[in-house]
């Protein structure tokens, strides 16, 4: 039975290709490439000849519905973007999710991400992070997005496009305050590296891929400003029963169950 292959790519050195993604990539009746002129090199490369098609974000819908079809017919297809894994800030989401719909099979074949990458390239210490993607277009957006991502206290991580890099730091700063930033450039290519410094004192070169990592901050919890009452229900209003509220509001402000449990008598 055919099926459509999630397929892992190189983010930028050829030879980060896993034998598994070459050895799927050569049997396959048809490759979904984000941009075919840019998968090329790599096809090439590993002497694959499949049947090219393009798949990205401005036919996503229509593919998908062919990608089926395909599929369907009996013809297996791999999915790839332009670098790294598909559906990770590039097209494939709306085909995966259709594939599932519809009941057609899919298996994935992993390979290298920038952001798995760039994090243990900075070095950072954290027992988690929050991944953004690109950031949106709209400043109003941005601030949403970056305000609730740094509640959580852990690192940001974001991709940038090299001519926004300096506008995206002065955003950044403005929303979030002064932070230690690491930019990691040119993942697994000749020129790789990561520039630290602060959102304030920024200087980094304006070329090549980049991963940007806003280090995080511990911040208070806002519900801690309502009253313990309050703050009980909130959570009861998110369908907690009464019990839960008291060991979650508790745990929030960090205090034995029977200091916030008298407030519910």
């Amino acid at each position: 039975m055919a099926k459509l292959y999630i397929v892992g790519t190189p983010i930028g050195n050829l030879q980060d290709v896993t034998l598994r993604a070459i050895d799927t990539l050569k049997s396959v009746d048809v490759i979904a490439c984000e941009d075919t002129r840019h998968s090329l090199p790599l096809l090439n490369k590993y002497d694959i000849h499949a049947r090219l098609i393009a798949y990205h974000k401005f036919n996503e819908a229509e593919c998908s519905g062919k990608i089926i079809e395909l599929i369907n017919d009996g013809q297996n297809v791999a999915l790839i973007s332009d670098a790294g894994m598909p559906s990770i800030s590039d097209p494939g989401a709306e085909l995966i999710a259709r594939c599932r719909e519809y009941g057609v099979e899919t298996e994935l074949v992993p390979g290298p991400t920038a952001v798995a990458s760039a994090i243990t390239l900075s070095g950072i210490k954290a027992s988690g992070f929050t991944f953004l993607g690109f950031l949106p277009e709209k400043k109003s957006d941005k601030a949403n997005i970056l305000s609730k991502a740094a509640m959580s206290g852990l690192p940001i991580v974001i991709y940038v496009a090299p001519h926004d890099l300096t506008k995206t730091a002065s955003t950044l700063l403005e929303i979030l305050g002064d932070r230690t930033v690491h930019v990691v450039r040119e993942i697994t290519k000749l020129y790789e590296s990561v520039t630290t410094c602060t959102l304030s004192h920024f200087t980094c070169e304006e070329r090549g891929e980049m991963v940007m990592i806003i280090e995080g901050v511990q911040t208070e919890n806002p519900l801690n400003t309502l009253s313990v009452q309050e703050h009980i229900e909130h959570y009861v209003s998110l369908g907690m029963d009464k019990k839960e509220a008291v060991k979650q509001v508790a745990k929030d402000r960090g205090v034995p169950k029977n200091e916030i449990y008298k407030f519910t008598i």
